[in-house]
């Protein structure tokens, strides 16, 4: 294997099985993922659903060739209402889950932790692309199927590529000589299609399926395996090369303008009946969970005088 110096966590990378059509992405979060995750009280479930869909956002945003950001959410009618992880490709990333805690309790009440399906229930799973310097936005949406966001993520790609995709994400929280964290991982393969130069690409597409089914989730989450030592494990026999990774960093894009600008959209009547005891309007970030407090003045300057 091409020895690349990746860092140990917080980094998504390309990868390349040599000579053989397919192309690969891998997804190393410990701190990052930690600082989301623990901005908000989540249960244990909720946690693990989150930080899939922020892997998720990683590896497949990380393929975008210009800049802006890919977001993957799901919404439904199960005691998660609403999950997103959502990337930006000058590597930051943040997530948030909307949720019903007595009914997350509900569904955590067997032996086995509920999946996605199961949190989510009826409902769709959209990925969308939002180029920063274009005004159209591109949305793809499946229904919700599979217990996991990786097999709604293999039918979004099946369905809006029709090439086939191969995901594995994992989350767990672990103890370190650091303490105890959380830690995620993802990695995903896809078949490039063959062509009158290549040829047929289905023999060399089913051996790495077969090779990469063999992936555990606890492989992408081990603080202690090397990145280039887990892709070797996976694809020795035919070789893969890891390209440079790409830093990651939990970020939020929240800020008293943007906050003043939201509120600026809504009716001033409605601005005057957000205002406290204090006099002042607090807005809280769904993403971070940092606190604003504005002045009515602010967001009515340009509406005349506050009365």
């Amino acid at each position: 294997m091409t020895q690349t110096a990746a860092p140990a966590d917080d980094f998504v990378a390309t990868f390349q099985l040599d000579g053989e059509p397919v192309r690969g992405r891998i997804v190393r979060l410990g701190g990052v993922i930690d600082e989301i995750l623990t901005r908000h009280d989540y249960p244990e479930p909720v946690a693990n659903l989150l930080a899939e869909a922020c892997s998720l956002a990683a590896l497949v945003g990380s393929s975008l060739k210009f800049e802006g950001r890919l977001i993957v959410q799901a919404q439904g009618d199960g005691p998660v209402s609403y999950v997103v992880g959502d990337y930006d490709t000058s590597g930051g990333l943040r997530g948030y889950c909307q949720f019903d805690a007595d009914r997350v309790a509900e569904a955590s009440s067997g032996f086995i932790r509920p999946g996605a399906r199961s949190l989510l229930g009826d409902g769709l799973f959209i990925m969308t692309i939002d180029p920063t310097n274009l005004k159209d936005r591109y949305q793809g949406v499946v229904p919700i199927e599979g217990e996991t966001l990786a097999l709604c993520a293999e039918t979004y790609f099946a369905q809006s590529e029709q090439a086939p995709a191969r995901v594995r994400l994992a989350t767990a929280e672990v103890t370190t000589g650091e303490g105890r964290g959380w830690r995620a991982g993802g990695a995903m393969i896809q078949n490039v299609a063959g062509d009158e130069t290549r040829g047929s690409t289905e023999e060399a597409w089913r051996r790495a399926d077969a090779l990469f089914s063999t992936l555990a989730e606890d492989e992408l989450v081990a603080p202690d395996l090397a990145t280039e030592t887990l892709l070797f494990r996976l694809f020795h026999e035919d070789g893969v090369r890891l390209l440079p990774p790409a830093p990651l960093r939990a970020a939020c894009r929240c800020s008293p303008e943007r906050v003043v600008g939201l509120l600026k959209s809504f009716p001033v009547e409605e601005v005057l009946d957000m205002v406290e005891d204090d006099g002042l309007i607090h807005v809280s970030c769904e993403y971070c969970s940092r606190s604003y407090a504005v002045t009515p003045a602010e967001v009515t300057a340009d509406d005349g005088p506050v009365s």
